[in-house]
């Protein structure tokens, strides 16, 4: 199957024209007459995932490996040393990144992982009516994410609306209209902002937000033709 193929598809569900005018969503690496011979999904590509995969296939990521113009290609370095090991294997990739969040991803997040219903988006914010105290809902949502421990700003006892962003969503703070913030990545100075100005945050990690992705994606997969493997990245942060 050709990657030209795929692509139209993914463009199709999530328009790659709705990507911010600083991403660099779509095919990034390979071209579109390339056949590719099955689809692997992660979140981003790192040393082990591309080892494992085999030869003649297709990535499609949430991260764009490449963000900026590179200025030499020193295969000693990353991302540098990931695609030249892409090249030897003929893997081509595929990123769908903000195009993604504001058409699935923070919506799945929303409703599949933390359960909340009559969802409503706008960009990269997802709605919805939590009416319930922000202890309670900190513990629902650490429950339901599998964090072992969450990171928040308390600024009121009640919340009646909550926001949802995934992956980083700090500079979005002044944009919140609700009760409470959820998303990752906060910085001091925006968790300041934020409790002056009595918004609520709980920070959900930006890996352990976005590790959604493959599944969310195989879920518009499952009658593709080609064989697709759900994989990820590691997160590069531990926790002691």
């Amino acid at each position: 199957m050709q990657v030209k193929e795929i692509y139209e598809f993914l463009d199709d569900l999530s328009p790659f024209e709705l990507q911010e005018s600083w991403d660099n969503s779509g095919l990034l690496v390979g071209a579109m007459e390339d056949e590719v011979q099955r689809i692997y999904l992660s979140l981003d590509v790192d040393s082990v995932l591309i080892d494992e995969v085999k030869s003649n296939s297709l990535l499609i990521v949430h991260h764009p490996l490449i963000f900026k113009g590179l200025k030499n290609l020193n295969s000693t370095r990353y991302p540098s040393n990931i695609i030249k090991k892409m090249i030897k294997k003929d893997i081509s990739l595929i990123a769908m990144h903000t195009n993604f969040d504001k058409t699935h991803l923070n919506r799945y997040v929303a409703t599949e992982v933390l359960g909340y219903q009559n969802v409503v988006c706008e960009e990269f914010f997802c709605y919805f009516d939590v009416q319930d105290t922000f202890d309670a809902l900190s513990l629902h949502v650490k429950e339901k994410m599998g964090l072992e421990t969450i990171r928040r700003v308390y600024a009121k006892e009640f919340v009646q609306r909550c926001a949802l962003t995934t992956g980083s969503g700090g500079d979005l703070i002044g944009h919140v209209k609700a009760d409470c913030f959820l998303s990752g990545d906060f910085k001091y100075h925006q968790a300041f902002e934020a409790k002056e100005n009595n918004l609520n945050l709980i920070d959900i990690g930006h890996f352990e937000s976005e590790a959604y992705f493959p599944v969310c994606l195989m879920k518009n997969l499952k009658n593709f033709p080609l064989k697709v493997i759900m994989s990820n990245s590691k997160n590069p942060f531990d926790y002691k």
